[in-house]
């Protein structure tokens, strides 16, 4: 969803104070922006119905839950039509080791970002399941030697 307006500054702050920490009180979170908890507690609620604030999620350790491996995928389609584009995303989304999945524009169709236990987990996810999915042709494949920088955070303009 689109905003109704355009952000003010202080929705901007409160944006940014809840990337950092989705569990802040509306206290803290007010006295951070400047506000009193309850007109900051509107805000929020405001955002929400909007859809600005899509949702609070818990950020985990992949290496405690045997996931510390990423791969990311590059998937050709043997063709290229509406229905098979439907039919890769819909059975590419369903797969939990899938965090994220793309179609894109160039030499190839999706790109994907999967994550798994160690290279016998993912020879098993490349050549008993994507290799699988529908339409698939090709695929290129990028394993993850050290990661620099991993966010979900946006950039809320000032």
């Amino acid at each position: 969803m689109k905003p109704s307006k355009q952000l003010s500054k202080i929705d901007g702050n409160i944006l940014r104070e809840l990337q950092v920490n989705g569990r802040i009180s509306y206290a803290e979170l007010a006295r951070r922006v400047g506000l009193t908890t309850t007109p900051c507690m509107e805000r929020v609620k405001k955002m929400e119905r909007e859809g600005i604030i899509c949702g609070y999620t818990a950020i985990l350790d992949p290496a405690a839950l045997h996931a510390s491996l990423v791969v990311f995928v590059q998937i050709r389609l043997s063709r290229t039509s509406q229905d098979i584009f439907e039919q890769f995303s819909s059975a590419a989304t369903a797969l939990q080791e899938v965090q994220e999945c793309y179609l894109v524009s160039g030499n190839f169709d999706y790109l994907i970002k999967a994550r798994v236990e160690d290279m016998d987990a993912y020879r098993r996810l490349l050549g008993e399941t994507l290799l699988t999915l529908p339409g698939v042709h090709e695929s290129t494949s990028y394993v993850v030697m050290e990661q620099a920088k991993e966010t979900l955070n946006i950039t809320v303009p000032n």
